[in-house]
């Protein structure tokens, strides 16, 4: 059964952002293909066209290389302290992959470029005032995307972090019990057994990291009515640490009670916290970003998780422009009802497969072309 909607059909229409898909490689070799027509077009000679080509990639190489030795010049001091005494793997650290082969490509189109001038060439001592001018004045800084996409695909960014920590530090434990507290707990509350399609934990994930430590001053619909049995257990050396849910009653427009298992997701508020600290430097952009990133992440974990399917379901919204007193009430209301429609899709989806005969995906009639009475016995001509 599906767990949380997908970002278009969510009731508040929010985009979530998905992994980049390469997009700018594909771009590049596009670019190259049509630069490598331009030049075939032009008409200059093979050879002139290959010799200034090789020698644009080593003036590049040698910007990366020349690079590496100014950030050599800084970990040196950090030998021990950040590399464990391996000067190997300051190298590693400082220079980029297959640095080797760079410096051997440099080496070559010098030697070839010496070889043309008959000894007196400048161009690499030109090259080298160029690539260290451009690193002296920090003109090859990466740009924010470059910057997002790296911590993305290297998964090191803080919403990769907080969604990570809050799975295994408390959902991963919590929600395999959920439904069993539930059964636990209906047998004093009746009306949860109608509503069992619904027993679940929604986690609310506002986008601008405003939680409420009080849900029922959020909106007035939302009244507490219990908390579930806990869950205790001996961790990172706390003895009997508790985890617990609260149950709510959510009323709509017509005060008719539905029970709700209602929490915030709680590390929204670290994103808070950093976005009003001068030392995290955590813009408000950066931060909607790193939630829209956080419910992405949390998402896929929780997808991919065995133990928690069926036990959760993720809100995520944006506030509205202008307040409205039932706004949270309402939302999870509307998805509420989606779980009620999707339960019901699933089991008449699954009485009908029950009621096809074996190997049969639909009921045929098997109708006579004849009118005329046929032999019992198959045997008959």
């Amino acid at each position: 059964m599906p767990q949380d909607p997908s970002p278009r059909s969510s009731p508040s229409s929010l985009l979530i952002p998905e992994p980049r898909a390469g997009r700018a490689r594909y771009a590049a070799c596009a670019l190259l293909a049509a630069c490598f027509l331009l030049l075939l077009l032009s008409g200059e000679p093979l050879l002139s066209v290959t010799h200034r080509t090789c020698t644009q990639l080593a003036a590049l190489q040698l910007g990366v290389l020349l690079k590496g030795c100014c950030c050599l010049a800084e970990e040196i001091f950090h030998l021990h302290s950040r590399h464990r005494g391996s000067l190997w793997q300051v190298l590693c650290a400082c220079f980029p992959p297959h640095w080797q082969l760079a410096v051997l490509f440099v080496g070559c189109s010098a030697y070839l470029d010496l070889q043309e001038d008959n000894g007196h060439s400048h161009h690499l001592t030109l090259t080298c005032l160029c690539q260290l001018l451009v690193l002296a004045l920090g003109l090859q800084k990466l740009s924010a995307v470059e910057v997002s996409e790296l911590t993305e695909s290297s998964k090191k960014n803080i919403a990769h972090g907080l969604a990570w920590s809050y799975y295994v530090g408390y959902l991963k434990i919590v929600l395999p019990r959920l439904k069993e507290y539930m059964e636990e707990i209906s047998r004093a509350n009746p009306i949860l057994r109608a509503h069992r399609d619904t027993w679940k934990l929604h986690i609310l994930i506002p986008l601008n990291c405003d939680i409420w430590d009080d849900v029922e001053k959020a909106d007035s619909n939302i009244q507490y009515l219990a908390d579930l049995p806990e869950t205790t257990l001996t961790r990172a050396g706390i003895k009997r640490r508790v985890y617990k849910h609260s149950l709510y009653m959510i009323r709509d427009k017509d005060n008719k009670p539905r029970p709700c298992v209602l929490e915030f997701a709680s590390p929204l508020q670290t994103l808070l916290a950093m976005s009003q600290d001068e030392c995290a430097a955590l813009s408000r952009e950066q931060r909607l970003e790193q939630a829209l990133l956080f419910y992405r992440t949390l998402r896929d974990i929780l997808g991919g998780s065995r133990e928690c399917a069926g036990t959760y379901r993720l809100i995520a919204y944006e506030e509205p422009a202008e307040a409205e007193s039932h706004f949270l009430s309402g939302l999870i209301l509307r998805h509420l009802q989606q779980q009620q429609r999707e339960e019901y899709m699933v089991q008449e989806e699954h009485m009908v497969q029950e009621e096809l005969p074996t190997g049969s995906s639909e009921l045929s009639l098997q109708v006579s072309a004849s009118d005329l009475p046929q032999p019992l016995r198959s045997d008959c001509p």
